[in-house]
């Protein structure tokens, strides 16, 4: 099985730039990477922010730039979208919850769980009683190996200027999830950063942005700075002693140089 994960796309309506570029054309090379080089992956999860301010014709612009995604895709909500506009344009989003954009399916051993932590209104995630309620009869009803995708972070990523803004609610969720008999992995965008680590001995993954970056910065506090730091997706490869994950930019050029293993090539500096 190979899952790919992207985020954070930002999409814009026509003639709408996000800091002087077109989020478009930026997922339009991300797709173009994926059909290339992994047009056999299970599946795409674009964990949220799918547009910059929820415009529905920002939403027709996203459907314009995954129409030629060659593997089936699942979307999240993030803090910048809208329901009603995106249910506008996907009227056919798999939702298993009436009211939000929250979603699960069975795939080989695993159950993959996709979590709509958008609060209208903040920027920071979180979980009303009805999603969590959700989550932990998933939860109960699966006891293998799960992957959760969300939007917003649940850990703190020592990261001060996106650490304030993740799942607010996330200590909620910690007892569900550490309780469960098998693995659970955790994946999600919204920092603009790609991170891993292990928070209460669960693993979590964060992704990049396919338009642009948030600056490593660990001693600022407050808004982030964005970049243009290269953006890149995670190539997620499930097996049965667990799960390895790969991060792939995208937005480079292709060069590419054999290694011959001759030694007497090289320099020392």
């Amino acid at each position: 099985m190979k899952i790919i994960q992207f985020s954070d796309l930002h999409i814009t309506p026509p003639d709408g730039l996000l800091f002087g570029s077109d989020p478009l054309d930026r997922l339009r090379r991300c797709v173009q990477h994926v059909n290339r080089h992994h047009a056999d992956a299970d599946l795409c999860v674009l964990t949220g922010d799918l547009t910059h301010a929820g415009h529905p014709r920002a939403y027709e612009r996203l459907r314009e730039g995954l129409q030629d995604l060659i593997p089936p895709v699942r979307l999240l909500m993030g803090n910048h979208d809208s329901r009603s506009a995106f249910h506008s344009v996907f009227p056919q989003a798999a939702t298993d919850l009436p009211g939000f954009v929250q979603h699960a399916d069975t795939r080989g051993d695993w159950r993959l769980i996709y979590l709509d932590t958008l609060e209208d209104g903040y920027t920071n995630g979180y979980l009303c009683t009805r999603r969590l309620e959700w989550l932990q009869q998933e939860l109960a009803a699966h006891s293998g190996p799960v992957m959760l995708f969300s939007h917003h972070p649940l850990p703190a990523l020592q990261y001060p200027s996106m650490d304030w803004l993740r799942l607010s609610n996330a200590p909620e969720l910690l007892p569900v999830l550490t309780a469960h008999p098998a693995p659970v992995h955790l994946f999600s965008g919204h920092v603009h950063r790609c991170a891993s680590g292990v928070w209460n001995g669960l693993h979590f993954v964060t992704v990049s942005g396919t338009n642009h970056q948030h600056e490593l910065d660990l001693e600022r506090e407050g808004a982030a700075t964005s970049t243009f730091e290269p953006a890149s997706y995670a190539v997620i490869l499930p097996n049965a002693d667990g799960l390895t994950v790969h991060f792939q930019p995208f937005a480079y050029e292709e060069l590419r140089f054999p290694y011959t293993g001759d030694l007497s090539a090289l320099k020392c500096l």
